[in-house]
């Protein structure tokens, strides 16, 4: 097993302690750091004090909603940037929805692969490592300016507070603009991840970022039954 990045720290919230104890044995394994919490407040402490790489985040607790739990880190400018992967039942398709609604970057379904959890860990860390602006440092299209490099967005001069998972997104629609990006590509591209996962979660995503843009969110065009297009306009 290739290890990972020195230093790169996991953060696991879950109730279940045989769940955390495959979870701890895996990643370590895979060479990260690990540390645990077995409610929603300190899970949510953990986070805000130590400041992780990647938070792996039960839907099910006993205090507080996973949902919860990612609104909440989301709306805390130390915790906001910080990527966190759901874990959820099989039939918590409901529940799937809202957390991505709420910012959360992946999920995976118990019971889970230990192997494809670590690759799942993996592929979210490199894609926070990527740098959006190899191209072009900044964009202004329309209403819209992006600092590629800086992971800021405004659209009519308003900034517009944006997850990792949906400026990276944004990013590579705005770097392809004029350009079919399919789903089974923006889940490549964005996500790290085999199309054979979900296509919902692309669709998701991208009502979530229109939403945020405001106006600037009919810029991302629909192109039925394939993908998205950012518009080349402006």
């Amino acid at each position: 097993m290739i290890p990972s990045i020195v230093g790169e720290k996991i953060l696991v919230v879950d109730d279940e302690r045989k769940v955390v104890g495959l979870l701890r044995e895996a990643l370590t394994l895979a060479g990260f750091e690990v540390r645990e919490a077995f409610d929603g407040r300190t899970g949510i402490e953990a986070a805000q004090r130590r400041k992780p790489d990647l938070i792996i985040l039960d839907i099910r607790l006993p205090d507080l909603s996973g949902v919860e739990i990612c609104r909440r880190l989301r709306a805390d400018e130390e915790t906001r940037a910080i990527p966190i992967l759901m874990l959820t039942g099989s039939g918590e398709e409901a529940d799937k929805v809202a957390a991505f609604e709420r910012g959360a970057d992946d999920y995976v379904t118990k019971p889970f692969s230990p192997r494809e959890l670590v690759l799942r860990v993996r592929a979210i860390l490199r894609r926070r490592g990527d740098d959006p602006g190899e191209v072009e440092s900044s964009v202004k299209v329309g209403p819209f300016e992006i600092d590629l490099r800086g992971y800021r967005v405004s659209v009519q001069g308003r900034p517009v507070e944006l997850t990792a998972t949906e400026f990276r997104l944004l990013a590579h629609l705005v770097k392809h603009r004029g350009q079919l990006q399919t789903r089974d590509v923006l889940l490549d591209k964005v996500w790290g991840i085999d199309a054979e996962v979900v296509t919902r979660t692309v669709d998701t995503h991208v009502n979530r970022l229109r939403e945020k843009l405001g106006e600037g969110g009919e810029y991302i065009e629909t192109v039925r039954g394939v993908g998205y297009r950012f518009a080349a306009r402006g």
